[in-house]
């Protein structure tokens, strides 16, 4: 081989991997890592053996890079096989340590409550344990929420001592990648199904096509097409959060004034307001897992980050008409649902329909009825948490489908046969 063609295999070879070294540095993904400090680690020696998948994770991860060991998180109390259980998970303010401004973020954003909107649902507490402390239902996607030191304790207590740190929520053991939690799957696990289809909403909208057209190369990086976080974590800040909030209701009322009774009708239904209008203890409750926006500066605050952000890519007015077109479909949205709640709580009024020992008044409950002993009951139910979701949150992802057929659509079906069934259980009642 000629002296020229083996300098110029050297160039190549040398320049790749300079290149890759760098991308791999960048994009969080393996780089070198110091094989004195491994050898050092009883964590690395025993845990090849025992979970190499959890090391080969770390391997990739910038902690090793930065010779951050597993006792930075895990502490010191586990060396061996005989004292797993001292071993310590790490939380949210373990993390502190080194991304103060990422967890002050956090803790700031509607993420943080998770935990707590999950435990304030009436009816979570009738499911079993399994679903919510053993993580397999609500509890699997709520965990990302902070936990009391008191909650921590429980769930050592009950064996589930896992699920406490939240920042592996995004950012998966052990790699804890930026560039992992930066894509939009990584919101797909928890915001996908019955009530929180945000990313069947985006992954088929044209904002949603685009990006993974970019991911598949077909469309050039340069590609305008945003992302979850482009839109809900703004210049990469922690603290999400929504104009509407996840019930889309919000105070002070519409000037309209049927969608202002409509509203007052659903506040009724959520057991926000009694009967008379006047506030009741939930909202208390409401208030402390920032689930609705509460004083129309809140709800400004929100949607002027919203308006900034499409206007990266839209017109001002276009993107304000838009986000405007999600309001009104909030607004017929209530309409329906406002008509089937009075058409429940007149059962209830008339003594047709047993009301349940638990609620105070006869409107109907709907955070309780996943366990409710009726079929008009439980339709109402899914009238409220699934089809109304779909509708109003369709429309703000750019989805028509959904805000139609999923949503719109399936709410005036809702309403026809919870009226149906209320003419017939009158008839049977008479």
């Amino acid at each position: 081989m000629k002296r020229k063609t083996v300098v110029l295999i050297i160039i190549i070879m040398v320049s790749t991997l300079g290149t890759a070294y760098t991308e791999g540095v960048q994009e969080n993904q393996l780089a070198v890592v110091n094989v004195g400090f491994e050898r050092n680690s009883a964590c690395i020696s025993c845990h090849l053996e025992e979970t190499p998948g959890i090391v080969t994770d770390w391997r990739l991860s910038r902690h090793s890079t930065n010779n951050i060991d597993c006792s930075a998180c895990h502490g010191s109390g586990h060396t061996s096989a005989a004292d797993v259980a001292d071993v310590s998970i790490p939380t949210p303010d373990i993390c502190f340590t080194c991304h103060p401004n990422q967890v002050a973020q956090y803790k700031e954003g509607k993420h943080a409550l998770a935990w707590a909107a999950m435990n304030a649902m009436p009816s979570i507490h009738y499911q079993p344990s399994t679903l919510i402390e053993g993580m397999k239902g609500c509890g699997g996607c709520h965990k990302i929420g902070l936990k009391s030191e008191e909650e921590i304790r429980e769930l050592k207590s009950q064996a589930t001592k896992f699920g406490v740190a939240s920042c592996d929520s995004c950012h998966t053991r052990h790699v804890f990648s930026v560039r992992e939690a930066q894509q939009p799957q990584a919101c797909q696990t928890c915001h996908m199904g019955f009530d929180h289809p945000q990313w069947e909403m985006y992954s088929s909208s044209k904002h949603g096509v685009r990006y993974l057209l970019k991911q598949d190369g077909i469309l050039p990086d340069s590609a305008a097409a945003p992302t979850c976080q482009t839109c809900h974590m703004q210049e990469g800040n922690h603290a999400v959060m929504t104009a509407w909030g996840f019930l889309a209701v919000r105070l002070p009322l519409p000037e309209d004034e049927q969608w202002a009774a409509d509203r007052v009708t659903i506040l009724q239904g959520l057991k926000v307001l009694d009967p008379e209008g006047n506030p009741t203890e939930r909202l208390e409750v409401v208030k402390g897992a920032k689930v609705a926006r509460l004083s129309q500066e809140e709800w400004q605050k929100e949607r002027d980050k919203m308006l900034d952000t499409c206007s990266q890519c839209h017109s001002y007015n276009f993107a304000k008409s838009e986000l405007e077109k999600g309001d009104n479909m909030i607004r017929e949205a209530d309409r329906l649902m406002a008509s089937a709640i009075r058409e429940v709580a007149a059962l209830y009024k008339e003594g047709i329909l047993e009301k349940p020992d638990e609620y105070s008044y006869p409107f109907p409950d709907l955070l309780t009825f996943h366990d409710a002993p009726s079929t008009i009951e439980q339709k109402l139910f899914v009238m409220f948490l699934k089809h109304r979701m779909r509708a109003f949150q369709g429309a703000f992802h750019a989805n028509p489908d959904y805000a139609l057929w999923y949503g719109w659509s399936e709410m005036v079906q809702d309403l026809s046969e919870i009226k149906e069934k209320a003419k017939e259980m009158r008839q049977e009642g008479r």
